[in-house]
């Protein structure tokens, strides 16, 4: 009986090796030569990315072809979120000065401007809807709060939350992937700098609890540059993205026991610094970063490394199966799994 289970456990494992193996993430060619930040999966076949130079992509074939433009008087913006709706409705925020929200209903055709300031306090780092009405942009903090802006109409008007989260001195979130900012029943927020946190609240009835997260921290490199959701387990990457190679608390899971502990540092983690980690199915993740890609197939415990080029992001529709990676230099890739 004994050497049974020996070889069950042993094919099982080999499977699971050879699965992780074939990964990979197919780059499709672009023309452009930007840097992608911002991404949005609808569906199976449509996807919108944003980035530098003002630049906007739509695809409407499951990544295989991009339609590029650069949204006309913000050709100098840095649009590092987006949330899209169809292949028609999208809302993206440029971070930097000025900081601004943008909505389009026809494809990218026409933008209309739904919020500017030029006050260079303001930074917008990523945005997040629960439902098509209902959604969050979180920004820097701004005296002791996190700018904190709420629409309850598809984006088309935006209000400041009236009770933002508090931040600590030297505390900011990270524009690095769109992915700091999650919200589903809850309002997530992961934040690096001087500490690393994660700050949660429900969507009704705003109220902030903080965790203090053990990763890496203590200079304005150092974080939790993403969040996996707001529902546990929840996965959190970040690390030193002035030094990406080092692998120490680089990824963290909150588990869903009730005890004191509830997080758990990987046994073995990814391989580098990370700017963003998604939910694929069950216990299976996946991340990116300039150090390369990683997967978890058992909840964040170990990770295997899969593909060595630097992307800033990677997203998978809520409908469908459909998976984007993005980066620097335009590049984009589709990842099958």
């Amino acid at each position: 009986m004994k050497s049974y289970l020996n070889v069950i456990l042993i094919f099982t494992f080999c499977v699971i090796n050879l699965m992780l193996k074939a990964q990979q993430i197919t780059p499709i060619s672009q023309s452009v030569n930007v840097s992608i930040r911002g991404m949005s999966i609808v569906n199976e076949q449509v996807a919108w990315v944003s980035g530098t130079k003002g630049s906007v992509g739509l695809t409407i074939d499951g990544g295989l072809s991009w339609k590029w433009q650069q949204v006309k008087g913000f050709e100098k913006s840095d649009f590092r979120g987006i949330e899209a709706f169809s292949e028609k409705e999208a809302v993206i925020i440029g971070s930097g000065t000025p900081a601004v929200i943008l909505k389009t209903l026809d494809g990218g055709k026409n933008w209309a401007v739904k919020f500017n300031i030029t006050d260079t306090t303001y930074f917008l780092d990523a945005i997040a809807f629960s439902d098509k009405n209902h959604g969050f942009i979180l920004g820097d903090p701004i005296n002791g709060k996190f700018l904190m802006l709420e629409t309850l109409n598809a984006g088309e008007d935006w209000l400041p939350v009236k009770n933002a989260p508090d931040a600590l001195k030297g505390e900011a979130a990270f524009a690095a992937s769109g992915t700091c900012l999650r919200v589903s029943k809850n309002i997530g927020v992961v934040t690096g700098g001087s500490v690393s946190r994660l700050l949660i609240s429900p969507v009704k009835n705003i109220k902030w609890a903080a965790i203090k997260l053990p990763l890496t921290n203590g200079s304005p490199s150092m974080g939790a540059f993403s969040l996996s959701g707001t529902e546990k387990p929840m996965i959190v990457v970040g690390g030193n993205y002035a030094k990406d190679t080092i692998t120490d608390s680089v990824a963290y899971v909150i588990s869903k026991s009730k005890k004191a502990q509830q997080g758990l540092f990987p046994v073995k983690g990814p391989a580098g610094y990370q700017s963003c980690v998604e939910h694929i199915k069950g216990a299976i993740y996946i991340s990116t970063g300039t150090s390369g890609s990683n997967i978890t197939t058992d909840g964040g415990k170990t990770w295997t490394k899969f593909d060595d080029v630097s992307y800033n992001v990677c997203r998978k529709s809520t409908n469908g199966k459909l998976i984007l990676f993005a980066g620097d230099r335009g590049r984009i890739g589709l990842f099958k799994f």
